[in-house]
């Protein structure tokens, strides 16, 4: 939404109050960096970039003395060492992010009950109840964030306006270690003269026809005709932004949001070519989804498999099942059925994922694996909760499949997190171990 580099910021420098104002979003600012950052104080002010050290790899993270240099999260190393030779590279440490995330999750608990986390690193927050006791949308904003950087060492970014839109774009545009309010009357002057990217859902494809009928600013999305913008971009979409070039956002604040997918892929040091490599990185890869489903208590009904070539073209190709598994192996088959169906067997391959989707939960764990009369699966569910019940008892490497035997290739490794099912005002609550970058835009824009 604002430059990633923190150039353009604007920041609510004198005690502000709007009774309409009270939804804050809450954004880390670059939050794996600066955690890594804590640990080494030296680095501070210098381009520093977060992931692992192969030229295979991809940006987990970046200062904002990294950005000014082009380098954003989710880009491949290779081009960010290409535009800034002088990065220092570090690699991640997912625990100490979840640690500072629970940490900075509870002191919005006791803001407000009313806290969605969006990923690890930020949430909006609905102040509206604690106005009389704790003050103005201002003050609030004020006071957790000097709390947020005394226990933590870290800085966060707020935005205060009556809308979740409008309040997400304030805390881009204060970025970084800022607070910006858009008081209720004032929102169409903060959004019209911002360009058209600022827009929640417009990406490169629709920023460019946009463009192409003459839309620059959001303020020209505003003054054109509905039935234009539904014909530029489609029905839904045209109403979208319609609606919130005119500052309309209708959704509230959700205190509680389970995971929607779980998934794990690979990123190979060296192309690989080969149907048979694959396969076993997708027996692997299922293998592992399977076994985060089942310690979640979770199945899932569709499988998704994710192809990057050679070239960085990706591709991502779906089946949805007749019954929902949360077996490592049904996942494999099916999975493989829709890799042989893609016909890429002969391209080299760069990475290779796989996810399972529309994801169902259980309060009894053990019930995930409730099945019919007929159970299909039944031999592969016996060998899995037996292969479970040794990695309970011997830890997880003490037990694999002999199809995985023996396997070496060089590959770097990143999965989410077993979907937890718990209220989403538990500082445990959701996160997302690796696809954060892609998912989020950054650790904190």
């Amino acid at each position: 939404m604002s430059k990633q580099d923190g150039s353009g910021r604007q920041v609510t420098a004198t005690p502000l109050d709007d009774p309409r104002a009270t939804i804050l979003h809450v954004d880390m600012d670059a939050f794996f960096a600066s955690v890594e950052l804590l640990e080494h104080p030296e680095l501070r002010g210098k381009p520093v970039v977060v992931g692992h050290n192969s030229l295979r790899s991809v940006v987990t993270a970046a200062t904002y003395e990294a950005r000014k240099f082009g380098v954003n999260s989710a880009m491949p190393m290779a081009v960010a060492l290409r535009r800034c030779p002088q990065a220092i590279i570090l690699e991640p440490h997912f625990e100490r992010y979840r640690h500072f995330s629970s940490q900075v999750m509870a002191m919005f608990d006791d803001v407000t009950p009313h806290v969605e986390r969006l990923g690890i690193d930020e949430a909006f927050l609905d102040v509206t109840g604690s106005r009389r006791l704790l003050g103005s949308s201002f003050d609030i904003a004020t006071a957790l964030r000097k709390r947020v950087h005394a226990e933590t060492g870290l800085h966060c970014s707020i935005g205060a306006a009556s809308t979740k839109f409008v309040a997400k774009l304030a805390s881009s545009v204060a970025k970084p270690d800022g607070l910006l309010v858009v008081p209720h009357d004032e929102t169409l002057a903060f959004l019209h003269p911002r360009p058209i990217s600022a827009l929640w859902g417009v990406g490169g494809r629709t920023e460019e026809v946009l463009r192409g009928y003459g839309l620059s600013t959001i303020g020209d999305v505003a003054s054109t005709p509905l039935a234009v913008l539904q014909q530029a971009i489609g029905m839904a979409g045209g109403q979208k932004i319609h609606d919130l070039s005119w500052g309309r956002d209708s959704r509230q604040v959700t205190t509680r949001v389970d995971e929607k997918s779980v998934g794990h892929e690979v990123t190979f040091e060296n192309d690989v070519l080969g149907a048979d490599h694959i396969r076993r990185e997708l027996f692997r890869l299922s293998d592992q989804v399977g076994r985060r489903l089942r310690a979640a208590g979770a199945v899932g009904r569709t499988v998704v498999l994710k192809l990057r070539f050679g070239d960085f073209q990706t591709i991502t190709r779906s089946k949805t099942l007749a019954d929902p598994t949360d077996l490592g192996r049904r996942i494999y088959e099916e999975v493989r059925g829709v890799y042989e169906a893609t016909g890429k067997q002969d391209t080299p391959i760069r990475l290779v994922g796989v996810r399972v989707e529309q994801l169902t939960f259980s309060d009894d764990a053990s019930a995930t694996g409730a099945v019919g009369l007929w159970d299909d699966d039944a031999d592969w569910r016996e060998a899995e909760s037996t292969m479970d019940a040794l990695r309970a008892r011997f830890g997880p490497g003490s037990v694999t499949s002999a199809s995985l035997l023996g396997t070496s290739t060089k590959r770097i490794s990143r999965g989410t997190r077993p979907p937890e099912r718990v209220p989403m005002n538990d500082p445990q609550a959701r996160d997302h171990e690796a696809g954060w970058a892609s998912r989020h835009g950054d650790d904190g824009e």
